[in-house]
């Protein structure tokens, strides 16, 4: 194998990801290993792929939008991608706008009880 190509174990060690979650990111088709045998081996497009998946499980984006990213960019390449891309960011900023508001509200109410009840104790 060249030095490019990452077995199963290297992949989940450099992404950090359980032997589980590879295998169903591979499941659902967002990773295409190189098969030989039993082996798995993955190279810089799954590489580059798996990068991606994280990045947008860590902005909150779900694997099936994940997907059509991937998708769009086998398909028409990378301006439409980016276009795409571009709707799904500004909604999820959206959401998190609004789940920010909402856990200040929730930490503002908690902080108030808190001091009502220690000076109800003290």
């Amino acid at each position: 194998m060249s030095d490019q190509q990452l077995s199963f174990k290297d992949m989940c060690a450099k992404f950090d990801v359980t032997p589980r979650t590879l295998r169903y990111y591979e499941y659902i088709e967002l990773l295409s290993p190189l098969r030989e045998g039993r082996s798995r081996f993955y190279g810089p497009r799954e590489t580059a792929r798996m990068t991606l998946i994280l990045r947008g499980r860590r902005f909150g984006f779900s694997l099936e939008e994940i997907r059509q990213w991937l998708a769009i960019y086998e398909e028409q390449g990378t301006a439409p991608q980016f276009r795409k891309f571009l709707d799904h960011a500004e909604r999820q900023l959206e959401t998190l706008r609004t789940q920010r508001d909402e856990l200040d509200e929730t930490i503002a109410d908690l902080k108030a009880l808190r001091d009502d009840v220690t000076k109800m104790l003290g």
